[in-house]
């Protein structure tokens, strides 16, 4: 009897562990499907797919499932960038490489990598773009040496330097980089398409002058792109467009930059790139004489880069404001905990030194059961310190990062307002001067309503300038007391790292003004001629 009532329990037993096993299976099948749609949904509908996405995070956080987290984290990021919300991006890839980073998946780290550094591209930090990229590759021809991973996986990660040299204008590096892309691909095995590396051809071959060659690899690969992925069309029609005015096809030009501007609002997608298509028809109509038109695209260039990259959008809030309270407070909390912690621990590792010396006096067996349980815990101690210190590494040296973005959105936007004074000011005059084209009243009356407002733009930018350099006004002022306001407007853009010329136009002066102010500056701050004004000025 007894027999058969421990072979009921041991069945009971087995079945329970089996019905769990089973449970978590179809748990994290059902997961990975819901990321996997979320994730095809992406290419297509990004505003969608985050709404998909969403759930599954808080599901996969619940479930700790950590790969899927750090998967789904990246899909936000992306889905998320698309719709120049660069604030919410950043912050989950900053989340998922802590998380890679905890669990040592070197896989998800080089793709983090690669996004982060696309993020810096985006505000023009070509430096920090590079290294993240650098850490990217580094971090793959290790995989592939040791033979965990293909060679042909390289692309992916010579691919983004490629993008990037081709947004700056470095044709020569981006032809390298294309090389080592085309070097290593494999149809078979590699997961960039292609059409992705003929795209890059054909704009190399554009920036070359060789436009005809450009548009028939254009032409090639488009038919691919509806199907597979949808959105990235802005950025083909886009690229065409800009050829064809190259040619002086300016009505193949027209079509292919509204075609980009209408397959961004079908798809919702890549809509951060429509202030350069915008830009684009401005100066197609300009060119063909439809200043009207092109007074139109401008404006909407103004509307777009408002909404998207300058300091009060909503969508980068998150990025560019520094007095955020709630977070500040957050990341001070955190601190403290660890440093508590840290401290507790090393309280505990005294008391524990103090019970080793204890147990000694003690019977053989309780001297080996103390120092073994003594090692257990002085490595278990060890671990979590460490992982504790490089916790808060990581920390600072994102919250680092955040204000470096902070201080360089500051300086592109002032740099925008410039050329867009600048063009404003070109398009007066073509306005002033036209040859009865259009009605002098209407003339008169655009002109007027044309003013470049530069005291409010210095106003504007000395406000969000402060705000994020708090720190840097104090010591000024605390040193040099007698600085006048002009001294301080000249000392931030010198801390911002502009050239003469952007000074003058920011300030409304002359650039032999911004010369002898400058001289008189280094009076005041008495430098001697061996000292460099723009270190010194850096360095407080």
């Amino acid at each position: 009897m007894n027999k058969t009532r421990q072979s009921t329990v041991c069945y009971l037993l087995l079945l329970s562990f089996s019905f769990i096993f089973h449970v978590q299976a179809a748990l994290q099948d059902s997961l990975e499907l819901a990321f996997i749609d979320a994730q095809n949904l992406r290419h297509e509908y990004p505003d969608k797919a985050i709404q998909k996405l969403e759930p599954v995070l808080n599901r996969a956080s619940e479930t700790t499932d950590t790969v899927i987290t750090i998967k789904t984290l990246m899909e936000l990021a992306k889905a998320n960038s698309h719709q120049a919300n660069y604030g919410e991006s950043y912050d989950k890839l900053w989340q998922a490489l802590l998380l890679a980073d905890e669990s040592n998946d070197q896989f998800m780290m080089s793709k983090i990598y690669i996004d982060l550094g696309r993020h810096y591209s985006f505000y023009k930090r070509l430096d920090k773009a590079l290294e993240f990229f650098n850490i990217s590759l580094n971090i793959k021809k290790k995989l592939v040496a040791d033979g965990i991973d293909e060679t042909c996986s390289l692309v992916n990660h010579y691919y983004p330097f490629v993008t990037t040299y081709r947004e700056f204008d470095e044709t020569q590096l981006g032809q390298t980089y294309l090389d080592s892309c085309f070097m290593f691909f494999n149809a078979d095995g590699c997961n960039t398409n292609e059409s992705y590396l003929q795209f890059e051809k054909a704009n190399l071959l554009h920036k070359g002058g060789q436009n005809q060659e450009a548009i028939k690899i254009f032409e090639r690969i488009l038919p691919w792109f509806p199907a597979n992925d949808p959105a990235y069309q802005v950025l083909v029609y886009h690229y065409m467009a800009n050829t064809y005015y190259e040619l002086e096809n300016y009505s193949e030009s027209e079509k292919c930059y509204l075609k980009s501007l209408d397959i961004s609002n079908t798809h919702n997608g890549h809509v951060d790139f429509t202030p350069l298509v915008h830009e684009g028809l401005a100066n197609l109509y300009d060119k063909t004489g439809q200043h009207q038109k092109a007074f139109q695209s401008l404006n909407k260039v103004k509307e777009l880069d408002a909404a998207f990259f300058d300091s009060r959008s909503k969508n980068n809030h998150p990025l560019l404001e520094i007095q955020d309270d709630f977070r500040k407070t957050k990341e001070e909390q955190k601190l403290i905990v660890q440093e508590q912690r840290l401290n507790q621990l090393e309280q505990e590792e005294k008391l524990m030194f103090l019970q080793k010396i204890i147990l000694l006096g003690c019977i053989a067996f309780l001297i080996l059961f103390g120092t073994l349980y003594f090692k257990h815990s002085k490595s278990k101690h060890k671990s979590e310190k460490k992982l504790l210190r490089k916790q808060q590494e990581l920390e600072i040296q994102k919250a680092n990062e955040i204000v470096e973005l902070k201080n360089r959105e500051l300086a592109t936007s002032a740099l925008k307002l410039i050329e867009k004074d600048t063009f404003i000011d070109e398009l007066k005059d073509r306005l002033s001067n036209a040859n009865g084209t259009i009605d002098s009243k209407e003339i008169r009356s655009i002109v007027r309503s044309m003013s470049s407002h530069s005291e409010e733009n210095w106003k504007e930018f000395e406000a969000r300038f402060i705000s994020v350099n708090k720190k840097f006004y104090k010591k000024l002022n605390k040193k040099f007391p007698n600085l006048t306001q002009g001294d301080q407007k000249l000392c931030a853009l010198v801390k911002l790292n502009f050239s003469s010329k952007e000074m003058a136009k920011l300030l409304g002066i002359s650039v032999e003004s911004v010369h002898t102010t400058r001289y008189r500056l280094r009076k005041k701050l008495k430098l001697s001629r061996q000292d460099n004004l723009t270190e010194y000025i850096a360095s407080i």
